[in-house]
This record gives structure tokens, C-alpha cells and sequence, in this order.
């Protein structure tokens, strides 16, 4: 009788250790789950880098804390475009002496002369627009003005070299349009966040109860 007694007494405690365990295990596997989603919501919250700078031919995102050799980049594409542009000019002197010796006739000559000179004017002044805005209207196509370029490869040349002399080639329009951004995302994000201690103060007066 006092074995039988022993043994049942023995299965509960067991039974009631088993159940102990068992609830302080959920209660364990329950703030481990919170945890774990808490974190995951607050990397998704700090991943918000807001917009990044466009980067400028030959000069990357440099031109950004003019860090990164800027200053080095500017003096070789100014250096490079000139010695470039004096280069091409040479080819087409060349190319001049080639239709005199050709006696093509001083109409062709002149007029070759005339092309090569409106078109590096006209790609001059539209490649020194590009650097402070963006193009609108037919000219935005990309294609639009190559063969012009391409012709008056000299004017487009020249526009590098005295734009690199004061700025990274398009820097102004790129640190206009960045600052712009930026301004908008910092507007856009206090907005949504608002102040979380007003939040947690409107709360605090929902949740109150009325006294009667």
C-alpha cells in the first residue's frame, strides 16, 4: 500500500516538473520570437540611406567632399582634353592639306572650313549648357546631337578643359539636384516619423480614462 502511494506521488511531482518546464519554455520561446522581429524591424529602419549622389565621368562621386584625388582628376582633364583638342586640330590641318593637294577647289575648302567651325561652336556652347542644366525639349534625346558633337569633337574639347579649370564638368547641376533631393527625403522622413515623444503623449491621454 505505502509502495503503491509512493509511486502515484512520484507521477504527479513528475508530471507537474514536465509541466513547469514546458510553460517556462514557451514563455522563453515566446519573447525570443519579439525579440528577434524586433530587431529585424529596426534594421529595416536604419537600412534608409535616403539618395546617393550621381557619379560624374572621371570623377565618380568625388566631387561630392572633393576627397578621392578630385583635384588631381580636374588638373588631368584639363591637361588630357587640351592636349586632345590640340591633337584633333593637327589631324585636320592635315586633312586641309590633303583636299589642297587634291585642288578640290576653294568653295570646297572654304566650305569644309566653315562646317568644322559652326559645328565645334555649336558643340562648344551645347556641351557647356549641358554642365549647368539639363537639356529639355528635341536635344534631351541622347542621340540628338552626336553627329554634331562628333564633327565638332574640338568645341566639346575645349568645353571640358576650361569647364575643368573652375569645377568638375557638370558638378554645379549634380550638387544642385543632390542638395534638392536630400532636402526633400530629410522633409519626407520627419514627416512620416513626426516626434515620437508627442506620440507617446497623445497615447497616454487616449488610453487615460475619463473621470466622472
Amino acid at each position: 500500500m505505502s509502495e503503491q502511494t509512493s509511486s502515484s506521488a512520484g507521477s504527479r511531482a513528475s508530471r507537474g516538473s514536465a509541466g513547469t518546464t514546458g510553460s517556462a519554455g514557451a514563455g522563453t520561446g515566446g519573447r525570443s520570437g519579439t525579440g528577434e522581429s524586433l530587431v529585424v524591424g529596426e534594421r529595416g529602419g536604419g537600412g534608409e540611406t535616403g539618395p546617393a549622389p550621381e557619379p560624374i565621368r572621371f570623377f565618380g562621386t568625388t566631387w561630392v567632399g572633393h576627397d578621392g584625388g578630385y583635384g588631381l582628376r580636374r588638373a588631368a582633364l584639363a591637361i588630357g582634353s587640351l592636349a586632345a583638342a590640340i591633337a584633333g586640330a593637327l589631324v585636320l590641318r592635315f586633312a586641309y592639306q590633303g583636299l589642297t593637294i587634291a585642288e578640290v577647289g576653294g568653295f570646297v575648302n572654304a566650305l569644309v572650313i566653315v562646317m568644322m567651325a559652326a559645328c565645334s561652336a555649336i558643340a562648344c556652347r551645347k556641351t557647356w549648357e549641358g554642365f549647368t542644366r539639363r537639356p529639355t525639349g528635341p536635344s534631351a534625346a541622347p542621340d540628338s546631337l552626336r553627329s554634331l558633337k562628333t564633327i565638332g569633337f574640338i568645341g566639346v574639347l575645349l568645353a571640358y578643359t576650361v569647364r575643368a579649370l573652375i569645377e568638375a564638368p557638370g558638378e554645379k547641376l549634380h550638387r544642385q539636384e543632390y542638395e534638392t533631393a536630400r532636402a526633400q527625403y530629410e522633409k519626407r522622413r520627419k514627416t512620416r516619423t513626426g516626434n515620437p515623444a508627442a506620440r507617446r503623449n497623445k497615447a497616454g491621454k487616449a488610453a487615460r480614462p475619463k473621470r466622472r
